[in-house]
């Protein structure tokens, strides 16, 4: 019997479809919702500040929601990695401290072999 093996480049399994101007349809809903949270600031801002103050609070406030759609890190997309950031900070908030244990020295702490050993 002849075993047959393919295989498959890094690259073809991490093949993704682009839908619109070579964004995919996770980048393009999240660029949709980066506008509509930039224009829905511009006009709940503009009539409460002068000049182009608001033009930089809208730019911040959807830079976040833009950079959903294109975030990666370690194969995880922006909101996996937002869960597995708060998980770790919240349940491992305590301090952790290690403390050493000579396992040789309580071993020969009741035989006979007397050896110059300290239990610290």
């Amino acid at each position: 019997m002849i075993s047959l093996e393919v295989r498959i480049n890094k690259e073809v399994r991490d093949y993704q479809e682009s839908i619109f101007f070579g964004l995919s349809l996770r980048q393009c809903l999240f660029s949709a919702l980066a506008i509509l949270v930039a224009v829905a600031c511009y006009f709940l801002l503009h009539h409460f500040t002068s000049g182009s103050q608001y033009d930089w609070v809208c730019v911040l406030a959807a830079f976040p929601f833009a950079l959903g759609g294109f975030f990666r890190y370690n194969g995880m997309n922006a909101e996996q990695f937002l869960a597995a950031f708060l998980r770790s900070q919240l349940a491992y908030s305590r301090r952790l401290l290690f403390l050493s244990e000579n396992l040789y020295a309580r071993a020969l702490e009741r035989s006979s072999v007397k050896e110059a050993l300290t239990l610290d």
